[in-house]
């Protein structure tokens, strides 16, 4: 039996369990704290302040008495009481009667202190589960890095306390880590190199996938069957993938009976490290931390990661906390922001190949996908909301900065890129005392220098970036021609 694109099935049940991993992992984050809202008419609430309760009636005549703050006004006249539920309160960590000030503090803490033992174990796996890959291969290696987690999301139904949680946790810190230097392995071996950024996209916007659907997943099982139930659900359907893993994916693509010679020839053609004559060896440690181009990528990792796992893990929280979201609203709500990152990971894996393709180098095609990217998610960042100005502050662009993100004033498109090469030169020229040719050169030959394409910056001849922009006397363009054409000016 011959399987066309059976590089692409490889990477598919990759996804999957990538998929399976988030959900996985976003079991407690979301059944932590998992609150839901119950209606009541006004004459059956009784609110006594010297006391700081509530004392609802519901229509079968039962009353429960609860924390005031608990209790808010509804926009009909009604009130609404949230009554706290999750794993928190029914292992009995917290205490649900508790001020909702008190126990939002000490709910974030305690899942912080749990989160810390699981990002440990992460850390710790990552380290070793590249070595563990190399040693046994990405068939096996996935094998068992799915069974270690999902038999620990699975084995936490059986959580009677923080420290048995806490451990739990800890063993699917150990083995959820696996996939990711599991799959930039499998790509590795299953693409040539020129489709690799796009596998390594699919993959990362998998992740994102598994994100999106694991508050509506997790919502829906826990309201079903509990929390319990829950984790024994979630954590099966990792151990469940193994068996499709295992059968499809019997060898790499040199020796696989189910491959096609064509596709073969294309995958192992394509892999520059496939045509060493020497087998090579893997680098110690201190190999790999004496080569500065490493320090790259730990320092970016060191960066971006502590917000994706803010996100991922205190997201629901924030919802339930800052909005007073039940569980039903966050899952309905709290997969937005993962929609942008799946987006983000796909797109930037297809722009990379796009330049590549377009003759660009592979350092180039990666390193602008990062930027632009970059560029695009600090639009505002961290700004106050309100007016501003992006660029010079003389001759700058107005703007306005609204939840983080900068937009023209009349909202007609973000402002990111608002101000322009032009506005910069000129800002040089008037505010420095530099030349006019001085200042064009640093808005273009440092960046072309920094991207590699220096060579190809200011020249007119074929082949080349013949691109002209012409200034007039006031430092305006008045002409600006790319590729021999006339896009602006006469």
């Amino acid at each position: 039996m011959k399987v066309k694109g059976l590089r692409w099935i490889i990477l598919s049940l990759i996804m999957l369990v990538s998929i399976i991993n988030y959900l996985d992992r976003g079991t407690l984050n979301y059944m932590w704290v998992a609150n839901t809202k119950s209606e009541y008419p006004a004459d059956r609430v009784l609110f006594d302040a010297a006391a700081g309760s509530c004392t609802l009636t519901a229509e079968d005549g039962t009353q429960i008495t609860v924390p005031a703050d608990r209790v808010t006004a509804g926009d009909d006249g009604t009130y609404v009481y949230t009554a706290v539920g999750g794993i928190a309160a029914e292992l009995g960590i917290l205490d649900p009667s508790m001020s909702e000030a008190d126990f939002s503090a000490r709910s974030k803490q305690m899942l912080a202190n749990i989160t810390i033992f699981f990002m440990i174990a992460y850390g710790l796996s990552q380290l070793f589960s590249g070595k563990l890959y190399d040693r046994i291969g990405t068939r096996r290696g996935f094998a068992f890095s799915a069974l270690l987690w999902g038999a620990a999301d699975a084995l936490t139904a059986l959580a009677s306390g923080i420290k048995s949680l806490t451990c739990f946790r800890f063993l699917l810190g150990l083995g959820e880590a696996g996939p990711w230097p599991g799959t930039t392995k499998s790509n590795a071996e299953w693409f040539p190199s020129k489709e690799r950024a796009m596998a390594q996209g699919l993959f990362n916007a998998s992740t994102s996938v598994g994100s999106i659907l694991a508050p509506i997943v997790i919502s829906f099982l826990y309201l079903a069957f509990g929390w319990k139930a829950t984790f024994a659900i979630v954590g099966t359907l990792a151990v469940i993938w193994i068996i499709p893993w295992l059968w499809i994916n019997k060898k790499g693509p040199k020796d696989h009976p189910w491959i096609t010679d064509k596709e073969r020839e294309y995958i192992l053609s394509g892999q520059p490290e496939g045509r060493a004559t020497d087998p090579g060896r893997c680098k110690s440690w201190g190999e790999l931390l004496r080569e500065k181009k490493n320090y790259a990528l730990i320092v970016g990792r060191f960066f971006i990661d502590p917000v994706w796992w803010i996100f991922v893990t205190f997201i629901p929280i924030y919802l339930i906390e800052v909005f007073n979201l039940d569980i039903r609203e966050v899952a309905m709500s709290a997969w937005v922001p993962y929609v942008g990152a799946a987006i983000g990971a796909f797109a930037g894996g297809w722009f990379s190949g796009l330049l590549q393709k377009r003759g660009h180098s592979l350092n180039f095609a990666r390193k602008c996908s990062m930027i632009v990217g970059v560029t695009d998610a600090m639009r505002g960042a961290g700004m106050p909301d309100g007016p501003t100005v992006l660029g010079s502050i003389d001759d700058g662009v107005p703007a306005i900065i609204e939840d983080g993100v900068a937009k023209l004033p009349d909202r007609s498109a973000f402002a990111g890129s608002v101000c322009t090469t032009d506005r910069v030169v000129r800002s040089y020229v008037t505010k420095t005392g530099a030349t006019l040719p001085e200042a064009v050169q640093i808005m273009t030959l440092t960046p072309a220098r920094l991207m590699k394409i220096d060579d190809r910056k200011g020249s007119i001849a074929p082949g080349k970036d013949a691109d002209i922009v012409l200034f007039d006397d006031g430092i305006n363009v008045s002409l600006t021609m790319i590729g021999g054409r006339v896009v602006y000016g006469k």
